[in-house]
């Protein structure tokens, strides 16, 4: 019987996408290994090529795995960015929308969402060169998604009441990583609760929502956002 590996690398390979086959690989060695359980010859042989083909692109692992998350953050904005849709219908409604399209990404690509949000490597793991995919423009994007719907949620508070945006996006973004990692990366949480990640993080957005006072009193009318 074929190795699938190989049908894949058949597949997938194709001179002058070497780059983007290395990526792919080492999404698929990190499913398997987490993120420093490979080298860059692993990958090379995932991908079908010679262990000094990834040089072309990558001087070390370290760098391979930069550009898997600095790739991740690049779709995960675009993503988030859609979701968004400038707060169409509503901004709630399309608040809501990107909750869910966050938790998605990070049900869909395990790989790269481990790699973007990777808190735990020291600098000889790697750490220098994920935390620099980071702050990457892709992520600041990101980021300034989830700002602009904090200030279109805030927008109908008096300005004097208005919390710091920033501070309120990142109140958002902990609070989707936070399910995204019990729920979805680690799944520890999704046997102690009888919800979905997407319910947990709903509610409790809703619930942060409503003590910075921009829900409406009515639970009727915070309902009818959809």
């Amino acid at each position: 019987m074929t190795d699938p590996s190989r049908r894949w690398q058949r597949r997938s390979y194709h001179h002058g996408n070497l780059k983007e086959v290395l990526v792919e690989a080492a999404r698929k060695l990190i499913e398997e290994h987490g993120a420093f359980g490979f080298s860059l010859t692993e990958a090379a042989r995932l991908a079908g090529v010679s262990p000094a083909a990834p040089y072309r692109h990558f001087r070390d692992r370290d760098a391979l795995l930069a550009e898997v998350a600095r790739s991740g953050f690049e779709r995960f904005a675009a993503r988030l960015d859609a979701a968004w849709n400038n707060g169409i219908p509503t901004p709630l409604s399309a608040f809501e929308a990107l909750g869910r399209a966050y938790l998605t990404f990070a049900r869909d690509e395990p790989a790269s969402y481990a790699v973007m949000f990777e808190t735990g490597a020291s600098a000889d793991e790697g750490g220098d060169a994920i935390q620099a995919a980071s702050s990457s423009p892709a992520a600041e994007k990101a980021f300034n998604v989830l700002l602009e719907a904090a200030a279109a949620l805030c927008r109908q508070l008096p300005e004097s009441e208005r919390p710091p945006l920033k501070l309120v996006a990142m109140h958002i973004w902990t609070m989707s990583h936070g399910v995204a990692s019990l729920f979805i990366q680690e799944g520890s949480a999704a046997k102690k609760v009888p919800l979905s990640a997407e319910e947990v993080l709903e509610s409790g957005l809703l619930i942060y929502l409503k003590g910075l006072g921009v829900l409406p009193e009515s639970p009727d009318e915070g309902a009818s956002a959809e």
